[in-house]
């Protein structure tokens, strides 16, 4: 019998069990009738049914795209080599558009289980290679040049700052320059998988196999090619909101420091209002984070008060000119002489007029030091009180922030970032 080279089926071997291309390969040289080894394909022993990655695994190996090996194992801790990367790729894409010619690689001889594997991933622009033409194929491949291949593979770009969003990872500072922008665009399609922190990146860290087919998977689902799932373990970042439109007639919920704010039906007094919820897109952009500050006016309006809005300051200091308005607000609370005014005025906000109405009608001429004063403040409360002396009684405007003080937008608020 001719003897076969050793190197020749040491090669194949390693590819029929790593990447599951199903050849048959003799286990012995000199049997004539060897029985076929081959790749396994489902019901792995190391990778059990709630394994993190196990999804991931089940749909790749499902598709021809990764296989397990004749043990009945995955090995999903074992790296991955950049011609492994490349054969897997190509077998996930088969369909992607070339993009730029292949190029002869001085350390990948044409006899090499995985050359075509290596050209096609360099022509539909996954993988390049190293200086001098070297492509190094039994280089184990890192966590961030797998993301990288995947993200300059189908030009994906970050529509926002690379810097803040990579900032979101803990590790981000260790991303190598080259492929900081290709993370982010990644980052931004939710194609990153962080088994077990979702903030540490491990950029420089060898990618397992279980990595490498939850980064495929994300990519197929970033093509609209499988079905997303739900896993804890995707990077679902925030987006930043820049350039959004909060439309007209948006309700803006608010709350204030005091729980109730009275004012007479004649008298204007500034406000601050606090933004009670965060206020956000349907895929999750925060625009107006929970904090926020409305200021305005209190208004006399059709023989009760509305508030009307003028200025939103964000929770980062940002400005916005604001067009807002509450419901026109008529309830009324009866102020009379000798009342007890301890409920009344419990954590209530005094409008200056209202003060000076209170302390004339009951006599409580503590109001001045003891409650909260909103509008011209204490220091004109003793001139306004002679125009209430005599009176019996005064109806005083009841503004409750947390039951009537919602805001609608009377026009599109643009927030941009």
């Amino acid at each position: 019998m001719k003897k076969l080279n050793k190197s020749k089926i040491t090669t194949a071997l390693f590819l029929s069990l790593t990447m599951g291309l199903g050849v048959s390969l003799p286990l012995t040289v000199p049997l004539l009738n060897p029985t076929p080894v081959m790749a396994q394909t489902s019901g792995f022993s190391d990778v059990s049914t709630d394994y993190w990655a196990a999804t991931f695994i089940s749909v790749l190996v499902t598709r021809g795209v990764i296989a397990g090996f004749p043990d009945g194992t995955f090995k999903p801790d074992a790296p991955v080599t950049r011609a492994q990367f490349a054969a897997m790729v190509q077998k996930a894409f088969p369909n992607k558009t070339r993009t730029r010619t292949a190029i002869t690689f001085v350390d990948v001889a044409s006899t090499y289980w995985a050359k075509t594997a290596i050209n096609n991933a360099y022509e539909m622009g996954f993988l390049s290679g190293y200086p001098g033409n070297v492509f190094r194929p039994e280089q184990n491949i890192p966590r961030e040049q797998v993301l990288v291949a995947l993200a300059n593979g189908f030009s994906y770009t970050a529509s926002n700052n690379v810097d803040t969003i990579l900032s979101y990872y803990n590790d981000g500072n260790g991303i190598s320059n080259f492929a900081r922008a290709p993370i982010a665009a990644a980052t931004e399609r939710n194609m990153v998988v962080n088994y077990a922190n979702l903030k540490q990146l491990n950029p420089n860290r060898n990618a397992t196999r279980a990595e490498v087919a939850a980064f495929i998977y994300q990519a197929l689902v970033s093509q609209s090619t499988v079905t997303a799932i739900n896993s804890p373990y995707i990077v679902t970042q925030q987006p930043i909101a820049t350039d959004f439109r909060v439309p007209s007639n948006t309700v803006i919920p608010v709350t204030y420091k005091a729980d109730k704010i009275l004012l007479t039906k004649e008298e204007t007094v500034p406000v601050t209002l606090i933004v009670s919820s965060n206020m956000a897109t349907t895929n999750g952009v925060i625009l107006i984070p929970q904090g926020s500050e409305i200021k305005g006016e209190l208004q006399p309006k059709d023989g009760g008060t509305q508030f009307v809005a003028q200025q939103l300051i964000l929770a980062n200091g940002q400005t916005y000119n604001i067009s807002a308005t509450s419901n026109v607000i008529t309830k009324t609370e009866t102020v009379s002489q000798g009342m007890d005014t301890g409920n009344l005025l419990k954590n209530a906000a005094l409008g200056t007029a209202a003060a000076a109405a209170i302390a004339a009608v009951t006599g409580d001429n503590a109001i001045a030091t003891e409650e909260l004063l909103i509008g011209a403040g204490a220091g004109i409360l003793a001139t306004l009180i002679p125009q209430f002396l005599g009176m019996n009684n005064v109806d005083l405007l009841v503004v409750e922030p947390e039951t009537n003080l919602d805001l609608t937008l009377n026009s599109d608020l643009v927030i941009n970032n």
